[in-house]
């Protein structure tokens, strides 16, 4: 269990990363931080292209940074936008196949907490590892 000082850091990284997104199309920029299992904290930004469809999220920017070094789940996800927006739908699914009981800390561009979620509260039935084990039997 995180302390507020401890959410506060993350969402404090978050904030950071923010700054380096790169947005020029919709300007919505999002940052986000994570805390692995092992304890090292990723960051990553939303980076926009052109072409709609190949934009990635900074929650997912952050979470595959965390995978290709390694990590296999996390316990705590912060994500920063201007007004406090939460994860899309694929963000969301992508969470739920590394940690469906993550901390989710929802915050503003300012620092402020919105809003406390578990993955599993933002993503109810999510499909999953168990879905496709019922369906290769």
């Amino acid at each position: 269990m995180l302390t507020n000082e401890e959410k506060q850091a993350l969402i404090d990284k978050a904030v950071q990363a923010y700054h380096k997104a790169y947005a020029p199309y919709s300007k919505y920029s999002v940052g986000a931080a994570l805390v692995a299992d092992s304890g090292k904290i990723y960051d990553g930004v939303n980076i926009e292209n052109a072409v709609y469809p190949v934009t990635i999220c900074a929650e997912r920017v952050a979470i595959f940074k965390a995978v290709s070094e390694g990590e296999k789940s996390f316990s705590t996800l912060a994500v920063v936008t201007k007004n406090g927006g939460t994860p899309c739908g694929s963000c969301r699914q992508v969470m739920a196949e590394f940690n469906p009981h993550a901390l989710v800390l929802i915050a503003n561009v300012k620092g402020e907490l919105v809003g406390e979620y578990r993955v599993h509260e933002l993503l109810p039935s999510a499909f999953g590892d168990g879905d496709l084990e019922e369906a290769r039997e």
